[in-house]
């Protein structure tokens, strides 16, 4: 591995953390607004942004209060989710689009945290669903303009 990748996946996992700790009372329970997870729409300019964000989830994850549950479903949800969007990148090649087929995408696999928080705190599933879809649909909607007036700056395709 080069030095500027794992340079740069340290920092975006350092991002990740930082940004969660910074909103922690709401980024872990049934209404969740993790600003961080704007970070998944690095993806969508370069598909080896995903090892950064992994490693920001899983680390930020280990202060839980959901303890192993976080670790596997939201480690799990971040992986399956970035890897689902990484297939459809190979054949959606504007940016906007994937951006907001990214928005989608994270909210609609938002049932995996939803059952999550069904086994961890016996919350209704189907209403957990709609609480933590909303936040991350809400997150990741802000989240579009941010990254797309970035990425004209900073060009993120070369930063890895």
């Amino acid at each position: 591995m080069k030095v500027k990748f794992l340079a740069t996946s340290g920092i975006i996992a350092a991002l990740y953390i930082a940004v969660t700790m910074l909103v922690a009372p709401f980024g872990f329970t049934e209404v969740q607004f993790r600003v961080s997870e704007m970070f998944n729409h690095l993806v969508a300019f370069n598909p080896r942004f995903a090892i950064g964000i992994i490693i920001g989830v899983f680390i930020s994850n280990l202060s839980s209060p959901l303890g192993m549950y976080d670790l596997v479903f939201g480690v799990g949800h971040s992986i399956i989710t970035l890897a689902i969007f990484i297939v459809v990148c190979k054949f959606v090649k504007n940016i906007l689009a994937r951006l907001l087929i990214n928005t989608l995408l994270f909210t609609c696999t938002m049932f995996i945290i939803a059952f999550e928080l069904n086994l961890a705190l016996e919350l209704p599933f189907f209403w957990t669903w709609v609480t933590v879809a909303a936040g991350e649909f809400i997150v990741l909607a802000v989240g579009v303009p941010i990254m797309y007036t970035l990425n004209k700056r900073l060009n993120f395709k070369n930063l890895i």
